[in-house]
């Protein structure tokens, strides 16, 4: 395998999910000598996404995405995102008959179903139909993987995902504020599928951290924001182990995720986890030992204080990247040498 071609509707520097499993992935083929290309949004004529404006799409790409995968010549491609470059690539690759993977890693349907009430069922049939052509769909967990094969997905693997725990390990930095402890913390979009008011709702002492943003901030703010709350925007990189590090507890609102990467993040920097007992965290959290899983977010928040940060970092270590990644060129499609 020399090079792999990512086509993705979402990339870095945007911070989410999808672009910080692509990072990964690049950086370790990188270091097994795999070329990676990645074909995203900012090479095309573009408009924002509503509801998330932060992510672009690609208006009308087919022509260019033709292109851009003939020149390449891959040994391997590889769809990402169900977007419009998701779909440009997947024609393309279809017309060619070119083999090619695909990864579930959103909860569309569910997203959807936050906004506008009645379009789940119109939007699973949307998404089982763009991943019915690929060789494989890789998935991060049982759970998912059981899921979509209920609802007659086909070729489904799965690709458990990993964190650097040589990254992502609990660090002091002088320069933060000192905040009253015990410190409970939110990592991620402020937007209504990440339920974060949730989390801001709850009744619990100390201080509650948010490291994130989204749509729904300006409004989160007006309505929590007081000596309690602090609202730390976006973090990246050392900056985000750094806020991370400040927290106590996790707490994961969220009841939309299919696997939680700040999860294991904070598992890896000793952070115990309190969740809803749904796929992601439920996949991740042992109930009692690295969080505690429950319909009631206080208390589960509450009892994760008496955990131990020892076991959380021991549990965040059966989860690697280069595991993962090996996984994933394994379960690639290969073109070999009939490419177009």
């Amino acid at each position: 395998m020399k090079k792999v071609v990512f086509v993705s509707d979402t990339w870095s520097p945007q911070v989410n999910g999808v672009a910080r499993v692509q990072d990964a992935y690049a950086a370790e083929l990188a270091h097994k000598g795999v070329i990676v290309v990645g074909i995203h949004p900012a090479l095309f004529r573009s408009m924002p996404l509503p509801f998330y404006r932060e992510i672009r799409l690609a208006l009308f790409p087919y022509r260019s995405m033709s292109r851009l995968l003939s020149e390449e010549h891959p040994d391997a491609i590889h769809i990402m995102t169900e977007g419009p470059l998701g779909w440009a690539a997947r024609r393309y690759c279809i017309r060619k008959h070119i083999p090619f993977t695909t990864s579930y890693h959103t909860h569309f349907h569910l997203y959807v179903e936050k906004r506008l009430r009645g379009l789940l069922s119109l939007v699973t049939l949307f998404l089982r139909r763009f991943h019915a052509s690929a060789a494989r769909t890789f998935v991060s967990t049982p759970t998912l993987e059981r899921e979509l094969v209920k609802l007659g997905f086909l070729n489904v693997t799965v690709i458990p995902f990993g964190v650097d725990t040589d990254f992502f390990m609990h660090r002091t930095n002088p320069n933060l504020p000192k905040l009253t402890n015990p410190v409970f913390v939110y990592v991620g979009r402020l937007a209504p599928e990440k339920s974060p008011e949730e989390f801001l709702m709850l009744d619990l002492p100390g201080t509650k951290l948010v490291i994130g943003d989204g749509p729904d901030r300006p409004k989160l703010e007006r309505r929590y924001g007081d000596s309690n709350v602090i609202f730390a925007g976006y973090r990246r990189g050392h900056e985000l182990v750094d806020w991370l590090s400040l927290g106590d507890v996790l707490v994961f609102p969220s009841r939309t995720e299919t696997f939680g990467l700040v999860a294991i993040e904070a598992l890896s920097c000793g952070i115990p986890v309190a969740a809803h007992d749904v796929m992601g965290p439920g996949d991740i959290v042992t109930n009692g030992v690295t969080g505690y899983l429950s319909d009631d977010l206080r208390d589960a928040a509450l009892k994760s204080l008496s955990l131990s940060k020892e076991a959380c970092r021991t549990a965040a270590l059966q989860y690697s990247w280069g595991r993962s990644t090996e996984l994933f060129m394994e379960s690639l499609a290969c073109i070999g040498q009939n490419r177009a």
